[in-house]
């Protein structure tokens, strides 16, 4: 095995990526205080082309040193909106078509395996506070719940690593190997 060079990665230019095809969906930041949370949900959404970040409640928005040092410029090349409110943010996205779903451990919720997105139709994933979750009141308004099971002793995943779990679950199963 080789390492690849920086050449050898195909990685687009910030104008090729602005102009490329995004994935279709968005994630929602519910009160997320980490700034290096944000920043690594940045990158994540960069590096599988997503539509958008939402940023909600006391969320930190760009420009923001601690953001940049984890997202490494992601936030300069990926869309994102401020929402005080997540309600809103949800609203919004289910009049635009969008099917919500929280990250979250709650009845009736799904495995990310056992998710199936719809051919064509869009997605919004709602991620929450690093000790609260998703706030019960935005819960109510999701269409669904994608919970990732746990075997362990902790009942929770860090906020960064749960959105890239469930991401590059949509990734693989809307597009496989085929996104160029």
């Amino acid at each position: 095995m080789r390492k690849l060079t920086v050449a050898e990665l195909r990685r687009l230019t910030p104008a090729q990526h602005a102009t490329s095809r995004k994935l279709p969906l968005t994630v929602v930041l519910d009160h997320v205080r980490s700034l290096h949370n944000v920043g690594s949900v940045f990158r994540t959404a960069d590096a599988f082309r997503l539509e958008a970040v939402y940023l909600c409640g006391i969320t930190a928005t760009p420009p923001h040193p601690e953001i940049r040092k984890t997202a490494l410029g992601a936030e300069e090349t990926t869309a994102w909106r401020y929402f005080a409110d997540t309600r809103e943010a949800v609203r919004r996205l289910k009049d635009d078509g969008y099917t919500v779903c929280a990250v979250e451990q709650a009845e009736g919720s799904i495995a990310p395996d056992g998710f199936v997105p719809a051919s064509g139709a869009k997605y919004a994933f709602v991620l929450g506070h690093e000790v609260r979750g998703v706030q019960q009141e935005v819960v109510d308004l999701c269409d669904c719940c994608i919970e990732i099971p746990q075997f362990g002793t902790k009942h929770s995943l860090n906020v960064s690593v749960a959105a890239g779990i469930v991401i590059w679950e949509f990734f693989r199963k809307r597009t496989g190997e085929n996104f160029e």
